[in-house]
């Protein structure tokens, strides 16, 4: 015996034939975000190992580029770049290959020991604010990275 309360229901209603465009409604609802914030994550991700790579590239330049190089980067005397543009330059072109946009990226070549003579130390850091392509919750904004060697030749 049925309730009254199937009667009340219109007899294209009582049947399962919508059930699957709703649930995959419900599917693609969780499903889309979570394929975009994954991908947003990826590229987080790459961007971060790009600019390790980048501030590493920096170091190796500088390294190799101390005062008894004839293309000399550093605060020593003799120099013809005493601010470490060259290395900075260096720095731009190896973080090209992030896909991003690096205007608001920030590097700055330090010589701890005030000298660009071997065994002197230096150091490269980089500050980038991640734009993200698409807006997500929990996607950092801010990457911060740091490089150190010791000047060889």
């Amino acid at each position: 015996m049925r309730s009254p309360c199937y009667r009340a229901v219109p007899q294209q209603w009582r049947g399962e034939d919508g059930s699957l465009v709703i649930e995959t409604a419900l599917a693609l609802t969780v499903a889309i975000p979570m394929v975009l914030w994954l991908f947003e994550l990826c590229m987080l991700v790459y961007t971060y190992s790009v600019l390790g790579d980048a501030a590493r590239q920096g170091v190796r330049y500088a390294i190799v580029h101390g005062s008894d190089s004839a293309n000399c980067s550093g605060p020593s005397s003799g120099c013809t770049d005493l601010t470490g543009a060259n290395v900075s330059s260096v720095v731009n072109q190896a973080a090209a290959y992030s896909f991003h946009n690096l205007a608001n990226m920030n590097v700055q070549v330090i010589y701890p020991d005030s000298s660009s003579a071997p065994p002197s130390r230096v150091e490269v850091a980089i500050v980038y604010n991640y734009v993200p392509y698409i807006e997500l919750p929990g996607i950092a904004t801010k990457l911060q990275l740091q490089a150190q060697g010791r000047i060889v030749y």
